[in-house]
């Protein structure tokens, strides 16, 4: 077994070298004949509050939606299996990075949502793989209005595999290793890759897509660069709907 922890306090905000540090850990992990299993894990505050909002200036934003990304598609590729572990605060790329584990366990007090529609944006692994996880309604509203909803909700929808008290999270995530650490390494990395066969390759086309759409759309309206500025100026959007 194999475990990261995400570690830039308060709220292990993702930025760029945090995901080039991500995608090195992922790589030597995947290396490793000895594990099988990986743990991802943030504090008792925050699993991710999200990606920096100021990489998202037009500046940055296409370095950093490729290195976030090459973070995604390594985890969803990745011959280990996945556990999330959710304490606080699981938003926007945080929640993306946990939604895309194989398996995801949460307390009851953690608080799930994909605020980036808020900042005149969207989260594209969000767009592309939440439906099949929680159903296109679920989805929609999820990503269209922002709001967050508890451990306990996304559990209910299908974010989560498990939710549980606080205290207990980490008993929940080793029940979890401990059973998986019973099986097949060989058996559970192929069965993982006949799992996502289909989906693999519509994530593959549709995040290709999204991404497109964000660079091509969405970040050439003056929406979407005054969301960015409003957070960053720390005052309210004044939104002119182009």
């Amino acid at each position: 077994m194999a475990r990261i922890t995400l570690d830039r306090p308060p709220l292990n905000i993702i930025d760029i070298p945090m995901m080039e540090e991500l995608a090195e850990a992922l790589t030597e992990i995947e290396a490793r004949l000895d594990v099988s299993i990986l743990i991802i894990s943030g504090s008792q505050r925050a699993f991710s509050a999200g990606v920096d909002v100021a990489a998202h200036t037009p500046d940055k934003v296409e370095e950093m939606l490729a290195k976030f990304h090459a973070v995604i598609r390594a985890l969803v590729g990745s011959k280990k299996v996945s556990i999330a572990a959710v304490h606080g605060n699981c938003l926007g790329g945080g929640a993306e990075l946990a939604m895309v584990c194989d398996l995801a366990h949460t307390s009851e007090l953690a608080t799930w949502g994909f605020p980036e529609i808020k900042l005149g944006c969207y989260p594209p692994v969000a767009v592309t793989a939440l439906a099949a996880l929680v159903g296109q309604k679920h989805a929609a509203d999820l990503v269209l209005t922002g709001r967050s909803i508890t451990g306990r909700e996304a559990a209910g929808i299908g974010l989560a595999n498990s939710v549980v008290p606080e205290v207990d999270l980490e008993h929940a995530v080793q029940d979890a290793v401990h059973h998986l650490s019973q099986l097949s390494p060989a058996a559970l990395a192929i069965t993982k890759k006949a799992i996502y066969a289909w989906d693999s390759i519509h994530f593959d086309k549709g995040l290709a897509r999204a991404e497109k759409t964000y660079f091509d759309e969405l970040m050439k309206t003056e929406d979407a660069q005054e969301g960015i500025n409003a957070f960053l100026e720390k005052r309210a959007p004044v939104w002119k709907g182009k």
